[in-house]
Parts: structure tokens; sequence; C-alpha cells
């Protein structure tokens, strides 16, 4: 830790710290060094020089282990976006010599560098990892619709990393995902389907970790992953109770939500690990008044107090999830597509019950009974609502 009044533009801590920080990383023999900082290329070139040793920053850390966590084809390809557009900007200065033709009277001069070869080979594969990922985001949002069809809310676990969405998502779904201790253990949603009291079924997904200050360059790639949060019904966002951090942790969470525009949701707080509190009566009181106040959510919401590894208040949760999920009744409605909008047509038929249908030159009109959220999706093309 460093207090200073201005970041150093060549080193950000100084040389005088350098000197400092070199001498230390000799003595332990440490071959890297960690900055819990963002550095630019020049920071990060000029310290390696110096303390002849690997320097890593904030975010590489960051998508190194998300890295190491990938499993799947699509984590795999939007950890690679994040990693080339991070590596792009910090070619400079790696590989200049590194000339394909040679110079000197009669040749045609100092040719293409290794540099400008790299730096075009990285745009050509993140061009192609964006178009790859343009699929999967259009995969998603065809599930999405596909699940939008059937009138089943949607619940999104969020949570700052290692809070325990996954033993949560476990315990009320019994889904078997992988649930760790390690940061970011889970990188792709898997959905799962949850009854309620009430007799309601609703699909859970569970989602990755949040963190403080996450890279843009990660908020950008996991944009089809987050987009399952922004679509949900209802947010849970799940709290580590027994974290001296909690109510900051809260606040950085809620910063995402705003990012991918989540921030109005329904939400329900849950507080996790109570089995672990020495005195939690007190604990969450304090707790509650803390994340409600000045650093927690803007409008009121309803906090429930579970512990996923137990299975500790569970039903209370799911009693809480019924009473915060909007019901979905049935409405009877009219319908005037346009003839070419066959996937509308076959939205109302696959998502609701049809009782009339008419063909005139270049419309369909149906009458038929939906659901109101379905009704709302289609509030273009109603004539009559009932």
């Amino acid at each position: 830790m460093q207090a200073r009044l201005a970041l150093d533009a060549a080193t950000l801590i100084g040389s005088g710290k350098v000197r400092e920080l070199s001498a230390a990383a000799r003595s332990l023999g440490a071959p890297t060094v960690i900055f819990d900082h963002d550095l630019t290329p020049t920071q990060q070139r000029n310290l390696e020089d110096a303390l002849e040793a690997k320097v890593l920053d904030r975010t590489q850390l960051i998508l190194d282990i998300f890295a190491a966590r990938a499993r799947t084809r699509e984590g795999r390809l939007q950890v690679e976006l994040a990693q080339l557009s991070y590596l792009l900007p910090r070619l400079t200065g790696r590989g200049v010599e590194m000339s394909r033709l040679g110079g000197g009277i009669g040749t045609r001069g100092p040719g293409e560098t290794q540099l400008e070869t790299d730096r075009r080979r990285i745009a050509r594969r993140i061009r192609k990892i964006r178009g790859d990922l343009e699929g999967v985001r259009a995969g998603r949002a065809l599930h999405r619709r596909k699940r939008q069809a059937v009138p089943l809310a949607t619940v999104a676990l969020v949570g700052y990393t290692n809070a325990g969405k996954s033993t949560l998502f476990n315990r009320l779904t019994q889904a078997g995902v992988l649930a760790d201790a390690r940061m970011f253990a889970t990188l792709d949603p898997t959905v799962r389907v949850l009854t309620l009291p009430s007799r309601r079924r609703v699909l859970v997904s569970d989602t990755v970790g949040f963190i403080r200050n996450l890279p843009t360059t990660l908020v950008e790639a996991f944009r089809a992953t987050l987009e399952e949060v922004a679509e949900a019904d209802l947010v849970l966002h799940v709290v580590d109770a027994t974290s001296s951090h909690a109510d900051a942790q809260t606040a950085h969470v809620l910063k995402v939500l705003h990012e991918i525009g989540a921030a109005d949701l329904p939400q329900l707080l849950v507080l996790n690990k109570v089995d672990r509190l020495e005195e939690p009566g007190t604990t969450l009181a304090s707790l509650r008044g803390r994340l409600i106040g000045s650093g927690g959510p803007e409008k009121p919401v309803r906090v429930v107090a579970v512990s996923a590894l137990t299975g500790l208040h569970l039903d209370d949760l799911r009693s809480a999830m019924d009473d915060v999920l909007p019901f979905d009744p049935l409405v009877r409605a009219s319908f005037r597509f346009p003839i070419q909008e066959a996937g509308l047509i076959s939205l109302v038929h696959d998502g609701g019950r049809v009782l009339d249908t008419r063909y005139e030159p270049g419309y369909c009109e149906m009458e038929a009974e939906v659901s109101e959220s379905l009704m709302r999706r289609l509030s273009a093309y109603s004539t009559v609502r009932r």
C-alpha cells in the first residue's frame, strides 16, 4: 500500500518505491509482482524492466483467473476476446526488431515489422470472435424467446464472487452445478426449473460472480451472459453475511446491475451463510441497516436470511419469491399480424390458446387467451383486449 498525491506516469508508484519493491522481490525470490490497480502499457514495461520480474495488473490477473475457469466454448471465446482486447494496446515495443524484410540500399526498406503483423493478426482474431459471440447472443435470444413463449417467470441469481450463489442454486433446484470457494468458479449461466409454494413454476439462472471495478473488457465480453440478468423478472441478490465488506460488495454488484440495465428490476436481498454467524440476530440486524441504508438499493427491497449450505430458512426464501414475483394472469385479446410475421403467429399458438383465426389480404387476425406478459410483448399488434 502506498499514499501518493498523484500517480506516477512512468511507474505508477515512483522511483523510490520501485527500488524498495525491487529489493523486496529479490529477497523473496518472487518471479511475479501483482498490482491491485490497472497499469498502462508504458507503466507495465517500465516496471518489468526495473523489477526484472513478470508484472501483472488487476485486469490481467482477473483475466488469467477467468481463462483457468473457462470450460465451454462460449466461456473460452468470451475470455479470449477480453484478453486480446487487453493485449492489443500493449504490443508496442515487443518484437519491433523482428523485421520481415531487410533495409538498406537496393532493398524495399525496413518492411513490415513483427509488431504490425501481430496487431493485424490480433485484430482479425477479435473480429472473428465478435462474430462468433454475436451468434451466441442470437442463440441465447432464441432460447430466451422460446422460454418466454411458455408463461414462466425468470429469476436470476447475482452477487459478489464467492457469495454462495451456486450453492444456493443447487439447494433450490438440485442442479448439481459446480459450487467452489474459488473466485469465478461459475462462468456460464445454468437455467433450471423451480416450483414455488403456490405451485407456480419459475426458471432460475445462476450467473458469473461480480467483483469490484469489474474490467470493462469483461463486461463487454460477457454481454451475452449478462443479458440473462437484464431479461429476468426477479433478481436474487446474494450477499455473504459473514463478510466484513458486505456493504461495499453490495454496492459493487448494484453498480454492475446499473451498467447492464437491470437496476430497476424487482429484487430480493438474500443474506447467505447465516449458519456461520456467532450472533445471528444482532449481526443480521446491523447488516440489514447498512445494506438498506445509503450504500444499498435505491428502492425498498425485501431481505431474507438463509444458509444455502444447510438449507436454513429456504422455505422463507421460496415464499418471498412467491410474494415478490408478479402473477401472470390470462387475458383474452385480439391481434392483427402482418402475414409475413409468421414467428409472432406461431408464438401465440405456442404460448396461448387460440380461439379464432381469420385471414385477410396481407393480415392474420387472431383471438386468443394469452398470459399478461405475452400480451405486453405483442401489444403493438393488439386490437381488442378483455
